[in-house]
């Protein structure tokens, strides 16, 4: 891995998104490009692609831009420090493909980086697809993998037994190198994956929010979500079959949870609301 050092971070918190199996409707890894193009940030490390990569999974494609040669592009992992200091906390943000092979490697050379800069909060994001209708808000699960973990920062323990990707290797790893780790994974409505998903990535993002107690810049990701509904909405309204398919799954949603309307869900919004207030 190629490293650049010199940068200076106040309590840095590591963001971490892969494309592929872990990223339903780009969700996760637009969460990352979505705080790259709206923070000040330098490249930092950059894994060489040889090690980790199968270029017949992930294959690397040829770029032209005007008055410039063609380039290969190479599948690759990139971390990015990102320096906020109107946030409590500087970011590591860590965005690639998911790697083909050797993931303990690959996990124990991330978890370097993150000793190098003394990081002790991990937070690992991503998608997945669910029978949940797109007109409803968008549920996060926020979980820890360790009881102790899991009690310290009042997340619940996740419970799933099941084939897994880089980020439940990231995270086991982490435990044991003692750094804390927690997981956001977005539902994502499954008839609609193949297109990017604002509205999962703005729940990302809001859940991030609420649970560091910060405030991410999130206006134009929120306009986004709104037109990407509309557009679904009128896919919907154009195919009774998707139509009809979409009013099951609300009735199967809105019958099988209790009504949003509580107390703490209440609280949530007028702090969010507060936050955003004190950094506009």
């Amino acid at each position: 891995m190629q490293q650049i050092d010199g940068v200076q971070l106040r309590k840095p918190v590591m963001i971490i998104a892969f494309t592929g199996w872990n990223d339903a409707g780009e969700s996760a890894s637009s969460l990352v490009q979505h705080l790259l193009a709206h923070w000040d940030h330098q490249l930092i490390a950059e894994y060489d692609p040889e090690d980790y990569y199968d270029y017949q999974v992930n294959r690397p494609f040829i770029r032209s831009e005007e008055n410039k040669e063609r380039e290969i592009v190479w599948p690759t992992t990139r971390v990015f420090a990102a320096l906020t200091p109107e946030l409590p906390h500087d970011f590591l943000l860590v965005l690639g493909a998911e790697p083909s092979m050797r993931w303990q490697g690959f996990s124990a050379e991330l978890l370097d980086i993150a000793d190098d800069y003394e990081v002790e909060l991990a937070l690992l994001v991503g998608g997945l697809l669910a029978d949940v209708p797109h007109s409803r808000p968008i549920q996060v699960n926020v979980t820890a993998g360790h009881p102790d973990v899991a009690a310290r920062f009042d997340v619940e323990l996740s419970t799933y037994q099941g084939a897994t990707g880089i980020l439940g290797v990231i995270s086991d790893l982490a435990y044991k190198r003692d750094i804390n780790s927690v997981s956001f994974w977005a539902a994502v409505p499954h008839y609609v994956s193949t297109t990017p998903s604002p509205k999962a990535t703005l729940a990302l993002i809001e859940a991030l929010e609420d649970f560091l107690e910060i405030s991410f810049p999130e206006a134009e990701l929120r306009n986004q979500s709104l037109e990407w509904e509309r557009n679904v909405d009128r896919m919907a309204s154009e195919d009774a079959e998707v139509g009809e398919y979409v009013k099951e799954l609300e009735k199967s949603k809105d019958e099988s949870e209790i009504q949003e309307a509580t107390g703490d869900s209440i609280a949530k919004e007028l702090e969010r609301f507060l936050r955003r207030q004190e950094n506009s």
